[in-house]
């Protein structure tokens, strides 16, 4: 249970990071945010896993740098799609 909640606060930050990284306004809910966030998160560890780097002596910067990078991706992504959504509904 305290894992699921880890994992919820985690995404919540990467896709608040990633969203005040990306320039311009990202016009998606929070819970999207923090899906989007989840999902970079579980992506850039699978991805620090396949290269080698998951586990390292310290901080592990490449893997929460790859966990962002996908995080600013899919932030950007779903932003396009939900604005793209809503102005098909308008």
């Amino acid at each position: 249970m305290f894992q699921l909640l880890w994992i919820l606060i985690l995404g919540l930050i990467l896709g608040a990071v990633a969203r005040l990284l990306l320039s311009g306004k990202q016009d998606i809910p929070i819970w999207l945010t923090m899906i989007v966030g989840v999902v970079g998160a579980w992506l850039g560890n699978a991805v620090a896993g396949w290269i080698g780097v998951r586990h390292t002596g310290g901080v592990d910067w490449i893997r929460h740098a790859l966990q962002l990078g996908f995080a600013v991706c899919l932030v950007a992504l779903a932003t396009s799609m939900w604005s793209g959504r809503h102005q098909i509904r308008r």
